[in-house]
């Protein structure tokens, strides 16, 4: 295979990572390292430092445009950053001398978990209980829907903040960007509607990212050569998926796509974990 089209395959699955990563607020990273080491046989490591990159690109890409419409709750998501950035730092750390097998086994359970959870859980009845830290920290906020704004309240605010810690280390330690797991605590543990949870989690994720990054860039697993075409596909999908998810008004195909996705992939990941393939 020659490096042309070893770059277009990179480049057009990036794009469908992109989009699917902006429209579940997974960041593409969960498409992306399957992409890179079962097809194309690249060193887990390696991909990870892409996926970081791909996952900074998806950020950049699609929370612009949530920002703008007024979906994202950026309060909220600045506070949970906290968590999220310091459990990142030590995830990565920790990846560097974990071996490779075993980060595809967890790879896959944490992915394959994060599905089984999206189809059971059932659409989150929006809270009236007034939580007074969310009060205080005036989390409370609201979204624009085609009926007019909805207004929502944040509650369990140490809850979600714990849960964004161990978010934040998975991410350093599998370069997902750990967006499943953040959906899954603000839509599940913070009772935030789904679509504000998504927006949110994209927010998020860039600096998320960024914080693990470095310590990739710094051991010499951020190869150009991968990152490049991964960016500018992950971007391009990020911003498309963005306008798709505006204008959309109900987010249930869009679990349902999340947990089908995530199962093929994550049913993948540990079968060639646990036979030593990556």
């Amino acid at each position: 295979m020659s490096v042309i089209e070893l770059t277009i395959i990179i480049l057009i699955g990036s794009y469908f990572a992109g989009l699917l990563g902006s429209l579940t607020g997974l960041g593409g990273g969960f498409i992306i390292i399957p992409l890179l080491t079962l097809a194309l046989h690249v060193n887990i490591h390696y991909a990870i430092g892409a996926s970081l990159i791909s996952v900074i690109a998806t950020s950049s890409g699609s929370a612009a445009a949530y920002v703008k419409e007024g979906i994202t709750n950026m309060r909220l998501g600045m506070f949970l950053e906290i968590a999220t950035t310091a459990g990142a730092m030590a995830g990565a750390i920790a990846a560097i001398y974990t071996p490779t097998q075993y980060i595809a086994i967890l790879f896959g359970l944490i992915l394959i978990t994060s599905a089984l959870m999206s189809l059971h859980k059932k659409t989150v009845q929006l809270t009236k209980h007034k939580s007074y830290l969310a009060q205080k920290l005036k989390f409370n906020s609201s979204y624009p829907s085609a009926e007019g704004p909805v207004e929502y309240n944040v509650i369990n605010v140490a809850g979600g903040f714990f849960a964004m810690l161990f978010a934040g280390v998975i991410s350093g330690l599998l370069g997902i960007g750990s967006g499943a797991l953040k959906v899954v605590a603000m839509d599940g543990i913070m009772r935030i509607p789904f679509k504000v949870s998504t927006t949110t989690s994209n927010f998020m994720i860039g600096v998320t990212a960024a914080a693990s990054a470095v310590v990739y860039l710094q051991r010499g697993y951020i190869d150009p050569g991968l990152s490049m075409p991964v960016v500018i596909g992950v971007l391009l999908g990020a911003v498309t998926g963005s306008k798709i998810l505006v204008q959309s008004s109900s987010s249930k195909w869009i679990r349902i796509i999340f947990a089908i996705v995530v199962s093929v992939v994550a049913v993948q990941m540990i079968y060639n974990g646990i036979l030593g393939k990556i």
